[in-house]
């Protein structure tokens, strides 16, 4: 009978879900002192550093409160996140877009095996996030990382003037 136990006891461990890892972002929108401030477009996605794969779409933030869904007229003002893959995409798209942000700083967290991140596949990758505005600028910020990690890792990028700083946190 211990023996039974103890393989049911076995059983029921292996049958646990291990720890997720996780993904986080810190994104900082400047405000700006111009005479006609707009909130930024901004996209984030990863991207294989050898391209030897298709973009994952992490964010799209739009203005998707405009008559008929103008917002997403200017979703091509995004260039390199409009060429590598928001194309083709719908919008809106679960779990990925959301409105624009006001200037501050941004949390936001992506968990593995969950949407938008699923099951991302090992690899080296960059976080790009791209921002674009209305009588303004575009800019494009990179932060490299591993996954899966294996450890607590974290990496940053500071934008010249749309963005501020882009810190990504990781967590086995």
């Amino acid at each position: 009978m211990k023996c039974r136990s103890g393989l049911v006891m076995a059983l029921a461990l292996t049958a646990l879900p291990a720890a997720a890892a996780e993904l986080s972002v810190r994104l900082e929108l400047p405000q700006l002192q111009v005479a006609e401030y707009h909130r930024p477009y901004i996209a984030m996605w990863l991207e294989r550093t050898d391209q030897s794969a298709p973009i994952t779409p992490l964010n799209v933030w739009y203005d998707q409160k405009k008559k008929d869904n103008g917002g997403t007229k200017w979703l091509k003002d995004m260039r390199q996140w409009w060429r590598k893959g928001g194309r083709d995409m719908q919008t809106p798209l679960d779990a990925v877009t959301a409105a624009t942000r006001a200037p501050g700083v941004h949390n936001l967290s992506f968990t593995a095996g969950k949407a938008p991140l699923g099951n991302l596949a090992a690899g080296e990758y960059l976080l790009m996030v791209e921002a674009s505005r209305e009588a303004g600028g575009r800019e494009v910020v990179r932060v490299p990382l591993s996954w899966p990690p294996k450890a607590a890792q974290s990496a940053s990028a500071k934008g010249q003037e749309e963005l501020g700083t882009v810190t990504v946190q990781l967590k086995p």
